[in-house]
């Protein structure tokens, strides 16, 4: 009996969770409402705050998940025997892939941060899955040191990287609007950045 109720309640919380990830990607952080998320999930408001009390404890369960999902990804490729260019290459690829995934997460991150650094840094790089871009960071100085790259800092190298990846989503509002966009052919455009933002970075780094 015991193991039925707890099936039972995994199951609708992961229906929440499911519903709550399509509502988060079609409406935004800021545009969502628990309401939205309980027709979505076809449960009534109070069984969802039941499981969650607030829709900030919804997003930051859904962002802790993708994040333990995310992050081994990175350091994979950061810990890996691949060539520096390859290395820059799967970066951007795995950046892409979860932003056009989840393009509800730049934002997420960016409010958790101003509203509470501390505890968000507890909570993501307190985590045994955070991102450890040592390896990857001594790999470019040791490119440096060879002659092999021109004389770049690998903290710049590796801002660079995360800012020409994650910028555009988190302003995409301002871009889609100012440059009259639609939501197809800014996907189209970030598909182009898979190859365009290594491409720029190799470039401006090879000898």
């Amino acid at each position: 009996m015991v193991k039925k109720r707890k099936d039972k309640d995994k199951g609708a919380e992961e229906r929440i969770l499911a519903a709550a990830r399509k509502v988060f990607t079609t409406k935004g952080m800021a545009g969502a409402r628990m309401q939205d998320i309980a027709d979505e999930a076809g449960i009534n408001k109070a069984l969802l705050h039941y499981y969650f009390r607030d829709k900030d404890k919804l997003f930051e369960t859904i962002f802790m998940d993708e994040a333990q999902k995310f992050f081994p990804k990175i350091n994979a490729i950061f810990n890996s025997d691949d060539p520096l260019f390859e290395k820059i290459e799967k970066f951007v690829n795995e950046y892409i892939d979860e932003m056009q995934e989840n393009p509800y997460l730049p934002w997420f991150v960016i409010n958790e941060i101003n509203r509470d650094p501390d505890r968000f840094m507890q909570r993501v790089l307190g985590s045994e899955n955070r991102p450890k871009p040592a390896r990857f960071l001594e790999q470019i100085d040791k490119e440096v040191k060879k002659g092999t790259i021109k004389r770049i800092s690998p903290v710049h190298l590796l801002m660079n990287l995360l800012s020409m990846t994650i910028f555009p989503f988190v302003a995409k509002p301002m871009i889609t609007r100012n440059l009259q966009m639609s939501e197809s052919q800014f996907k189209q455009t970030m598909e182009q950045r898979r190859t365009e933002i290594p491409k720029f970075i190799i470039d401006s780094i090879r000898k």
